[in-house]
């Protein structure tokens, strides 16, 4: 136990598991993460190994003779009959029927709806009557031929939290500084904080190692603010999906993207609310292959993304918030800096400029790196069950946070309708999230107004892409710091980009843009009301506010990602050069031989190189060596004959490996010219990058991109 461990357990008694047992269980059996912390805190709350041992051993067994899987309802059903009673692990609803003037209960998985139950249960656990609640049920067999129901509820033990006392959870929170409770709430679902401080330290726009941490925390905003419309796109295993249908059982997940307007919104033959009715988070998998089944689907969610409410046959309100999340596997340096391509690319084409708008926050998942055995919590964090909880208290106690913002939020330049109601909820949702009982510092606040616009502007710049006049133009959104500053907020991945910050729009629209201040006539116009001293976060002049050319910079090309071959990594940046040298230490193997030609064929055809120059490491044997000799003899013929001075030298003290052009830039690369992975079927010629190499999988790398002249 470190020192987070030791607060954890003191703020919270009894309500903290050990997560690396989740872990490590979890990788066995397929149960919701709230089930198995449930019996990991009965049968491991200890600190011997021995007694631990015994006890997920237990926790196994119990899964093994308890938990009902959907495909084996009928053998659950024997069971009972068999043996006349047996305990299971399940999810209970309770129905009361009209018709009948009575109360049933209905297991999920044993396929029963006709449970006789004692109105003790339901009235000592009202979530029955609600959403459900998992539960160990002791389901005991009615013999009695003259009755209509097969099955009676003997006993019931609640495995959610029965009670929740906010207070209590308030008195704990205050026992962390803001650092360490970010890292508790990261720490309970399941995640290294200090794994994604590392890594987030490597991101543009990261001042103080959270950014990352920033983008795991708004997976959270749904579950504490409803009605908050979020989009995630990002590359795979990064835990999207995951986090929605473990972490909480009042959020649901429609897997594959399917949604119609009955399962959705409202059923009209049945008279009943769908999905936004009994979860307080709808979140879409895969969306990018959502299917809407309805021609009227798109326009009712229109309608209850923006207020909450629409009307089908009769005036509808629902409080559920909506998440999207998708992989997104195109090369995003390729989609900022396009005309015509934007970051919402992969989305169904019923969603349409309306539904975009109404998305309040876009989480850049490209950041977030794979999640893998390493990135995985050891210590303590508190027990999924109860975390959602207190997420489900904040969720339907809005009222107490939106004095908080409006008091505080002092906005600048171009936040329009839309725009507001989005900062309000990301601003109201992140406080609530890590200041339930206070109210942030002046810094603090900042930086969390400061993630609100940089996500609101994601969604905005691609609105902007899209449209042809200037409907969205007011990108340049802007806020007023605690020193009275205006600040105005870019999207790292964009802030460069001539594509994104100034796309191209239809003939006769005119786009709104900045006036550059002087000496001699300075506008008012973008000056704050209170007399505040305006920043330019660029630090650059606003009419030069995107640098032409290749730019200085750092890329981190993590495990998996495509889109990167020798020509878009390299070519701008050795464009015009006459001399070109590169240290590449290991060219013993085939394939490291077959990069160096690709790299070289890159040379040739941007048409400027007279002169190529390697220096390389001899091999571990003669023979080895003299047949390295022999292929770069081959390729300095080649290159001969494209009018390109080949030489190389072999030096056993190099490590480094670089690029250096007599043009002024020199590129640092960590793993040289050899960041693919190879193919999973070596010899398998048809697979897509066999040839291609921007459509083949990277290995992690990262390439520094340094002007020295």
């Amino acid at each position: 136990m470190d020192a987070l461990d030791i607060k954890l357990n003191d703020a919270f008694p009894g309500k903290v598991v050990r997560k690396d047992l989740l872990h490590e269980i979890k990788r066995a059996v397929n149960v919701p993460s709230f089930v198995l912390e449930f019996l990991l805190s009965r049968y491991c709350a200890s600190e011997d190994p021995e007694e631990i041992e015994e006890g997920k051993k237990a926790v196994l067994q119990t899964i093994e003779k308890c938990y009902v899987r959907p495909d084996e309802s009928n053998k659950a059903q024997a069971i009972v009959e068999q043996k006349k009673r047996h305990k299971f692990i399940d999810k209970i609803h309770v129905k009361y029927v009209e018709r009948e003037k009575r109360y049933w209960a209905e297991m999920e998985n044993f396929a029963s709806k006709r449970i006789a139950i004692n109105p003790n249960f339901y009235q000592q656990n009202e979530k029955l009557l609600e959403s459900g609640i998992w539960a160990e049920v002791t389901l005991a067999y009615n013999e009695v031929e003259e009755d209509d129901y097969a099955f009676f509820i003997e006993d019931l033990r609640p495995i959610q939290i029965a009670h929740f006392d906010e207070q209590k959870f308030f008195r704990g929170r205050e026992k962390f500084t803001t650092d360490e409770w970010i890292d508790v709430l990261i720490r309970s679902i399941g995640i290294d904080p200090d794994w994604l401080t590392e890594r987030s330290r490597k991101l543009k726009g990261d001042r103080n190692g959270r950014r990352l941490k920033f983008h795991i925390l708004s997976r959270f905003l749904p579950l504490v603010q409803s009605n908050y419309n979020s989009i995630e796109l990002g590359g795979r295993s990064t835990g999207k999906s995951y986090f929605y249908s473990e972490f909480s059982p009042y959020s649901t997940l429609l897997s594959g993207g399917q949604a119609s307007t009955a399962t959705l919104l409202y059923n009209n033959q049945r008279k009943q609310v769908g999905a936004v009715g009994f979860w307080d988070n709808v979140a879409f998998d895969e969306v990018a292959k959502m299917k809407i089944k309805d021609a009227d689907t798109i326009q009712i969610m229109k309608d209850y993304m923006a207020n909450g409410r629409f009307s089908r046959g009769r005036e509808v309100t629902g409080y559920a918030s909506f998440s999207f999340v998708g992989n997104f596997d195109l090369n995003i340096p390729r989609i900022v800096n396009s005309y015509d391509h934007d970051l919402l690319v992969t989305l169904p084409d019923a969603f349409d400029l309306a539904v975009i708008d109404r998305i309040y926050n876009y989480i850049p998942g490209w950041e977030i790196p794979k999640i893998d055995d390493s990135a995985y919590n050891n210590n303590f964090g508190l027990i999924t069950d109860y975390l959602s909880e207190a997420l489900h208290y904040l969720f339907v106690h809005d009222s107490d946070y939106v004095g908080i913002v409006n008091a505080r939020l002092r906005k600048g330049d171009n936040i329009e309708g839309r725009d507001n109601r989005a900062l309000q909820k990301t601003i109201s949702g992140f406080i609530k999230l890590l200041y339930p009982t206070g109210q942030p510092t002046d810094e603090e606040f900042d930086e969390i107004v400061e993630y609100a616009i940089e996500g609101r502007r994601r969604v905005k710049e691609q609105l902007n892409k899209r449209k042809p006049d200037e409907e969205y133009a007011n990108i340049n959104m802007s806020y007023i710091n605690a020193k009275g500053e205006k600040v105005v907020v870019y999207c790292p991945e964009s802030k460069y980009s001539e594509a994104t910050q100034n796309p191209r729009k239809a003939d006769g629209c005119t786009v709104p843009t900045e006036e550059v201040p002087n000496e001699a006539n300075v506008s008012t116009d973008n000056v704050a009301s209170d007399n505040s001293t305006e920043v330019n976060v660029t630090e650059e002049p606003k009419d030069d506010i995107i640098p032409q050319g290749p730019q200085p910079k750092s890329l981190d090309i993590r495990h998996g990602d495509t889109g990167y071959s020798y020509d878009n990594l390299f070519a701008e940046y050795l464009d015009g050069a006459k001399n070109i040298e590169l240290q590449e230490p290991y060219l013993a193997n085939i394939y490291q031989l077959q990069n160096l030609t690709r790299f070289a064929e890159m040379i040739v055809k941007l048409g400027t190189c007279k002169k190529f120059s390697l220096t390389t490491k001899t091999c571990e044997s003669i023979e080895e060596t003299q047949r390295l000799q022999t292929a770069l003899e081959q390729l300095k013929a080649a290159l001969a004959d494209m009018g390109v001075e080949f030489e190389y030298t072999f030096s056993d003290l190099i490590h480094a490996r670089f690029i250096q052009s007599d043009n002024g830039w020199n590129i640092s690369l960590d793993r040289g010219l050899h960041i693919y992975q190879a193919p999973v079927q070596p010899k398998n010629y048809f697979l897509m990058g066999s040839y291609d190499l921007e459509l083949r999988p990277c290995k992690e790398t990262k390439i520094i991109y340094t002007r020295i002249n």
